[in-house]
C-alpha cells in the first residue's frame, strides 16, 4: 500500500490530542451523525462454520494467501 498524503498515519502524538464525541459540540455533532455510533454489523450477526472440500480444491487456493 502507497503513501496517502490525505490519510497520515497516527502518532502518539495524535492519539495524545484525540478527543471522544462527549467533547464534541452539538454543531459538529449534528454534522456527523454516525460519530460515536458502532458502524459494521451488529455482534453475533456471525456465525463458525466448519467446510470440507476436496483436497485438489484446498491444493488450488492454499498457495494463492495465508491459510
Amino acid at each position: 500500500m502507497g503513501f496517502d498524503e490525505d490519510n497520515l498515519e497516527w502518532t502518539e502524538a495524535d492519539f495524545a490530542r484525540a478527543k471522544t464525541p462527549d467533547g464534541l459540540t452539538a454543531e459538529l455533532l449534528a454534522a456527523f451523525p454516525n460519530t460515536g455510533k458502532r458502524m459494521g454489523r451488529p455482534p453475533g450477526s456471525k456465525q463458525a462454520v466448519s467446510l470440507r472440500l476436496d483436497r485438489d480444491v484446498i491444493d488450488k487456493f492454499k498457495p494463492t494467501g495465508p491459510g
